[in-house]
């Protein structure tokens, strides 16, 4: 392969681009390696306010290397790439900004859309994982480390600018930049731009909707984290006394126990027993019949475990607010730790409270006071953070569609988080009638966080959401698959909340097509 090399500059600095030529390769094929160079060379040339490109090259068909490397499945389909344009910017809004942004063009077969990437936790790296999935759809893609590097929230103390550009003003400065250097390299606009993201990508998506309603034509929200400080003071509620009271944890064994129980009382609620819980919120389960009569029995529960699964389903209110700060739901409980929620969750919120609230890098889970914690917590963010805004009304007026979804057994952010902020939105809105033709909330029974679990979890979001927006033909339902031992074993309509999957009386009970989406009862 013969490789020509060129150096463009841009903002003061000279960059090196490498253009590959294929030997033997006939004139045409000469000809559009030349204007896939060429096309990347004028995004090297955009000039842009607050922003400087540092990078745009050609990078040849299955020729990506994630640094640091990536898992085989990852490098499956990096391997499997077309060529790309990858473009490099640093960001600077503020005084104390460094925003990192990445922008992948594929050099033949854009299928005309953009779609950009979320990320997950205090995580501050490019997502390539997630770009490269969407530009082997044909989109363009782009993704940010939101303006630090780690996955702490030590990066805000004392930054307060910082904080803004992870909280959102990266994701709209990053679409900004992506959206011109796509008509830079194509000579023409995204006809769709797209956000799709999940857990913290999916608070991103919610403030996207909120804070930026004409920048996304629709916007998946996977899981959304849109109580960032409710969810951090949440699991704290439940790891201060677990770390301080072994008594009170609830060891492997326990927590099958508990499940068990669980499946036992809730189970067949939507007609057929499979393991899952269709409807968390309507179970009426009550711990207390775990309760060990004879101490020593390893079949029950002391009172002391007995209260940490009530605490664990609770759901106590922000006394400042008197909104609640929800608890998880029955259904989860093989996805709870020693310590209560998942170390993910309890290791966020500690990285909250001890940078972004106290600003105290000594500050420990022990000096933990959930009433005035969670009340200042709120109070600091801000908005900043949280993406509990319901007004998605600029939303929907410009055309906007919302697609939403949560695993009803979600260990790590609460399911009953984004059924409460829909329900915010219809009693704002008006109606779920209003809210239906812009916003659907998809809750996916058995399903853990962002993905796996008992329940069927595999489904095609992105698909549904252009269907919606390209064509207007909204999502009745979705159909969901579980995969076991590389098979497709059992398949579910996901249903627009608050309507579930009942089974119909007739046929096998792990095919999609013999169940039918119902509105509960008094709906």
């Amino acid at each position: 392969m013969k490789r020509v090399i060129a150096a463009t500059a841009s903002a003061g600095i000279a960059v090196v681009g490498i253009v590959f030529f294929t030997p033997g390769a006939g004139q045409e094929v000469i000809a559009a390696q030349a204007a896939q160079a060429a096309a990347c060379d004028r995004v090297m040339a955009l000039s842009l306010p607050n922003t400087t490109i540092t990078g745009a090259e050609l990078v040849e068909a299955g020729g990506f290397t994630p640094p640091g490397g990536g898992r085989p499945a990852q490098m499956r389909v990096y391997a499997d790439l077309p060529a790309f344009c990858r473009v490099s910017a640093t960001l600077t809004p503020s005084d104390d900004s460094d925003i990192k942004v990445e922008v992948w063009l594929p050099a033949e077969g854009w299928n005309g859309k953009y779609q950009a990437v979320g990320n997950g936790a205090f995580t501050g790296s490019i997502r390539h994982g997630n770009m490269a999935a969407a530009v082997a759809l044909g989109y363009a893609s782009s993704s940010t480390d939101t303006g630090h590097v780690g996955n702490t929230a030590s990066f805000g103390l004392g930054h307060p600018e910082k904080v803004i550009d992870f909280g959102y003003r990266s994701i709209h400065e990053m679409t900004v930049v992506s959206k011109a250097a796509i008509e830079a390299h194509y000579n023409e606009a995204p006809r769709y731009s797209y956000w799709n993201g999940c857990s913290a990508g999916g608070r991103q998506a919610m403030k996207a909707a909120q804070r930026f309603p004409e920048v996304f034509d629709g916007i998946i929200a996977g899981a959304p984290g849109l109580d960032w400080t409710g969810r951090a003071g949440g699991s704290l509620r439940v790891a201060k006394p677990l770390e301080a009271d072994e008594s009170m944890r609830l060891l492997a064994a326990d927590r099958q126990l508990v499940h068990d129980a669980v499946l036992a009382a809730c189970d067949a609620a939507d007609g057929v027993e499979d393991g899952v819980v269709g409807d968390p919120e309507s179970c009426d389960f009550d711990p207390g019949t775990l309760l060990c009569e004879d101490a020593g029995d390893e079949s029950c529960l002391t009172a002391a475990q007995v209260s940490t699964v009530r605490m664990l389903y609770s759901s106590p209110e922000n006394p400042k607010t008197g909104r609640p700060i929800t608890g998880l739901l029955p259904g989860s409980e093989l996805g709870w730790t020693d310590f209560g929620w998942t170390n993910s969750a309890r290791s966020t919120g500690v990285e909250q409270f001890r940078y972004l609230t106290f600003a105290d890098p000594e500050w420990t889970v022990e000096q933990f006071n959930f009433e005035t914690d969670i009340v200042l917590a709120e109070d600091r963010d801000n908005d900043t953070l949280n993406a509990l805004d319901p007004n998605l009304k600029p939303f929907f007026e410009s055309g906007g569609k919302l697609l939403s979804y949560h695993g009803w057994s979600d260990p790590q952010i609460s399911p009953a988080n984004v059924t409460q902020y829909y329900g915010r939105v219809v009693d704002l809105i008006g109606s779920r009638e209003e809210v239906h033709d812009s916003f659907r909330l998809f809750m996916a029974p058995g399903m853990g966080h962002c993905g796996g679990g008992a329940g069927p979890s595999r489904f095609d979001m992105l698909a549904a959401l252009e269907r919606w927006v390209e064509e207007g033909e909204a999502p009745d339902h979705i159909v969901a698959s579980r995969v076991r031992d590389g098979e497709v074993d059992r398949t579910r309509p996901l249903c627009p909340y608050p309507a579930q999957a009942v089974y119909t009386g007739s046929g096998n009970t792990d095919e999609a097509e013999n169940f039918a989406c119902r509105m509960p009862s008094g709906d």
